[in-house]
């Protein structure tokens, strides 16, 4: 797959996710064959005026690459900016979210809140296309709510003002992740545009990517909440569309094998403290379905120290073999 001229090895990629796509995260993903991992976003503001947060969240390992950097905001002037500041990053791509539908983001006029001001949505993409030296791409929804469906229509004015690649996640902002992803409306847009469409929304599985692509003819896909707790599923999708080639689902032992991995990465850039409380989310999502996982959730979220969680795993290795 290509976006602009960039080449990807893998049509399948990580979607930004705040709080979850962080550096250890996408390490592991990078590792488990994700094509190309996207960054949290990032608030153009902030990059602007200096933020300490928001400078740690732009840092790339060699290994996660070929990265992607997510850039939100609403006024072009300072998106513009922030695009000329990114220059120097290593990341691949520049990515503007369209499609952010926390409260926080919407009532500054950020993320979808610009599905509802094409005119504006163009004013930006057109800035930071002028100053990016690199392919700048776009993430949208299907469109503000289901009175509001204006995907198609966005995605061909953001084609029009530059933008060299567009992610659609078919839901609208009112949705948040509720309900049943609409494909047909990423279809509709793939059919709209001539650059790259890639597809987003209840991919959780090999036969859902396989799915998407069937019906909606989109050039890559975008895994979110399908890759929590399932970073395997890039090498099993990308094995799936690369040879027809279904790989067995991970067992209880790689799992947790996976899990200490990940812990280890967190703990490494983030210390012990912060490192063992962002990790429950994500045992709780590695080991969601399995024998006895609800009761072992309850205590993981009680657990201070990275020796304890090793313990308990390993005795919940042995227990449900």
């Amino acid at each position: 797959m290509k976006i602009g001229d960039i080449s990807l090895h893998s049509k399948v990629f990580l979607a930004p996710m705040a709080g979850v796509t962080d550096l250890p995260f996408r390490l592991i993903c990078k590792k488990m064959g994700s094509g190309m991992v996207y960054m949290e976003m990032v608030s153009a503001k902030g990059l602007y005026y200096g933020d300490k947060k928001t400078e740690r969240l732009l840092q790339i390992h060699p290994e996660e690459k070929p990265a992607a950097l997510q850039i939100f905001g609403s006024e072009p002037d300072i998106m513009a900016k922030a695009a000329y500041m990114l220059n120097d990053r290593e990341n691949i791509i520049l990515d503007i979210n369209m499609g952010c539908p926390t409260p926080k983001i919407v009532k500054n006029g950020d993320g979808s809140a610009l599905m509802l001001d094409p005119p504006r949505a163009a004013r930006v993409v057109k800035a930071v296309v002028r100053e990016s030296i690199k392919p700048v791409t776009v993430k949208i929804r299907k469109g503000w709510d289901d009175k509001q469906i204006n995907a198609v229509e966005m995605a061909k004015i953001l084609e029009d003002s530059g933008a060299q690649a567009i992610a659609v996640h078919g839901r609208t902002r009112e949705q948040f992740y509720s309900g049943k992803a609409d494909w047909d409306i990423i279809k509709q847009v793939k059919e709209a545009v001539t650059i790259p469409v890639i597809g987003n929304g209840d991919v959780f599985s090999v036969e859902d990517a396989r799915d998407m692509l069937e019906q909606t003819q989109c050039d890559g896909i975008m895994i979110g909440r399908g890759a929590q707790g399932n970073p395997w599923i890039f090498k099993r999708v990308d094995a799936y569309m690369k040879n027809g080639e279904v790989l067995a689902e991970p067992g209880l032992e790689e799992r947790v094998e996976m899990i200490l991995e990940h812990m280890d990465l967190v703990i490494k850039y983030k210390g012990e403290y912060i490192g063992i409380r962002e990790m429950r989310k994500h045992v709780g999502w590695y080991l969601k379905g399995l024998k006895n996982s609800a009761s072992i959730r309850n205590l993981i979220n009680r657990i201070e120290s990275s020796q304890e969680m090793k313990l308990l795993l390993e005795d919940y290795g042995k227990e449900n073999r």
